[in-house]
């Protein structure tokens, strides 16, 4: 059973997403470890949510390199003593190059923000939720991972990497009362373009509000026999 006071951390705290996200979540009574590379901008996210000082924490280190999330884990874990939400919302685009003429440092550099992240917070975070027999992960992807585009190589590749990784977690704990899943967007409306000045350009375009609350599903009880999925937030357009 979900517990009643969830510790949640957010990685990509400082984005659109994530602090969409820290809203929603600090709304419900949820504890939160803000994760992020930058200590001044996460503390001004956390104090704006409203929540006493022993209701989150800034939890800062690059999640690209196992020491980084070392940290931001051991941060969370030093004010809260365990994670039972992992909500993996680290950004991070590239295109424009085709793969023959594509520079395999940029390859690399996707695929270390995207596969290596969610691998490198994943595998500390989710023994101790099936030790404690709850726990939710989810992570946001790109529908380039399914159906690839041209010039967008290397953050397809690295975003099918990421979802394969999730799959097969998904798989391994299974029947423990963990959850893994992916929600997928095309492109998050920060700014309420969709909104405010509709098109069929940004009819897809998903709010950060939108999927703050589909995220709140996916950590809930309710959701419990959801596992494995891959849920599109794009139907719009």
């Amino acid at each position: 059973m979900r517990p009643t006071e969830p510790v949640v951390l957010i990685t990509g705290a400082a984005g659109p997403a994530g602090r969409a996200a820290a809203a929603r979540f600090a709304a419900t009574g949820a504890r939160l470890a803000l994760a992020g590379r930058d200590g001044p901008r996460l503390a001004e996210i956390g104090a704006g949510l409203g929540l006493a000082d022993d209701r989150w924490a800034a939890a800062v280190g690059d999640l690209r390199k196992p020491d980084g999330a070392g940290a931001v884990v051991a941060a969370a874990l030093e004010r809260f003593a365990r994670i039972d939400v992992l909500l993996h919302l680290v950004g991070g685009w590239t295109g424009g190059t085709p793969l023959t003429g594509l520079d395999p440092k940029v390859l690399r550099g996707m695929l270390d923000q995207h596969l290596w992240t969610t691998f490198n917070v994943a595998r500390l975070v989710v023994p101790g939720m099936v030790e404690r027999g709850w726990g939710r992960v989810v992570a946001v992807s790109s529908p380039l991972a399914a159906t690839p585009g041209a010039g967008m190589g290397a953050y397809g590749v690295a975003k099918a990497a990421e979802e394969a990784l999730l799959g097969t977690l998904a798989r391994e704990v299974a029947v423990t009362g963990v959850t893994v899943n992916v929600v997928v967007v095309r492109t998050i409306d920060a700014e309420h373009q969709r909104e405010r000045e509709p098109s069929p350009r940004n009819a897809s375009h998903t709010t950060p509000e939108e999927l703050a609350q589909v995220l709140a599903y996916l950590a809930s009880d309710e959701a419990a026999s959801v596992n494995g999925a891959r849920i599109p937030l794009f139907g719009r357009g």
